[in-house]
């Protein structure tokens, strides 16, 4: 009988869940969106989430769980503390899916270097031995993997770097930092950017698709986003020795209207010739990308899985 991983991908607008075997496929999964609930209310959304995994388990017992979420996290607590989801502050997440999957070794881990992870194991990041994934959506995540591993940190933390500070002089950020790159690159700055210059659209998608068309704001705003992460892209492979970073994300769905512009301006900013070897790539896993990565880490957590 073939063995199974559950995971969870757990964001600001979407709970997802799957069963994912050894081998990295994805037998069944399903996807709802992340109920709105105020402070003080968990409740809406961890019942929300049980309730996924259980449908989605069904009657197939896993070997593992793994949960990815969006963060600050503590995965020694098992707490989580996301952004993106107030109700949530310092959540006994861990705890509350052991609970409802007993049996089964159940393990945290950020939603970036998961997607990270799922990238190395079956995406575009296969061939990589140090490679860094970046997601750029309404935020902007980061996970490292190392020598052929996920790399967490100490705290589990490993990998902000859409909070590396390109622009001392730039805009506070609701991290508390001033200019970093997420205040610059995520989808909603790059639309307010655009707003104050001139623009009238209303979102990413329609301003991925006026830059696509040629318009001039449009395409500043993404030379712009390009040139803040580009800057963080080459401080981190300076320090980490990468040779690929794989990046993905609703902005990044934009194609060539992003990755033409980073990919010169981090050739720009790369003046050591171990950093010239870098590529920079598309993301392959698309929204299974979190998924698939949480069940790689469950199994790397869980020796007797594997």
């Amino acid at each position: 009988m073939t063995s199974y991983v559950l995971a969870a991908d757990i964001g600001g607008t979407k709970l997802a869940a799957a069963l994912v075997g050894k081998d990295g496929t994805v037998l069944r999964g399903r996807e709802v969106p992340t109920p709105a609930a105020p402070p003080g209310h968990p409740g809406v959304v961890s019942d929300a989430l049980i309730g996924l995994l259980r449908e989605v388990a069904g009657e197939v017992p896993p070997v593992a769980v793994g949960v990815a979420s969006a963060g600050p996290l503590d995965p020694q607590a098992g707490t989580v503390s996301p952004v993106n989801i107030p109700a949530w502050r310092h959540f006994p997440l861990l705890a509350r899916v052991s609970d409802a999957v007993p049996g089964a070794p159940c393990h945290l881990f950020g939603d970036a270097v998961a997607a990270a992870a799922g990238e190395h194991w079956r995406g575009a990041g296969r061939e990589s031995r140090a490679m860094l994934g970046i997601v750029v959506s309404t935020g902007i995540g980061g996970g490292l993997v190392l020598d052929g591993r996920p790399y967490t940190g100490p705290t589990g933390n490993a990998g902000h770097i859409g909070h590396i500070v390109v622009d001392p002089a730039g805009a506070p950020c609701p991290c508390g930092g001033t200019g970093c790159v997420e205040t610059i690159a995520s989808g909603p700055s790059m639309v307010r950017w655009a707003r104050e210059n001139g623009w009238h659209g209303a979102d990413a998608r329609e301003l991925a698709r006026a830059a696509g068309q040629g318009e001039a704001v449009p395409l500043a705003a993404f030379d712009r986003a390009a040139g803040a992460l580009a800057t963080a892209i080459v401080a981190v492979a300076t320090v980490c020795d990468l040779d690929q970073v794989v990046v993905g994300g609703g902005v990044a769905a934009a194609g060539e209207v992003l990755f033409a512009p980073l990919g010169r301006a981090v050739a720009e900013r790369t003046s050591l010739e171990f950093v010239r070897r870098l590529r920079v790539t598309p993301a392959a896993l698309a929204r299974d990308a979190g998924l698939i990565g949480a069940a790689r880490m469950a199994l790397l957590s869980s020796p007797r899985t594997t």
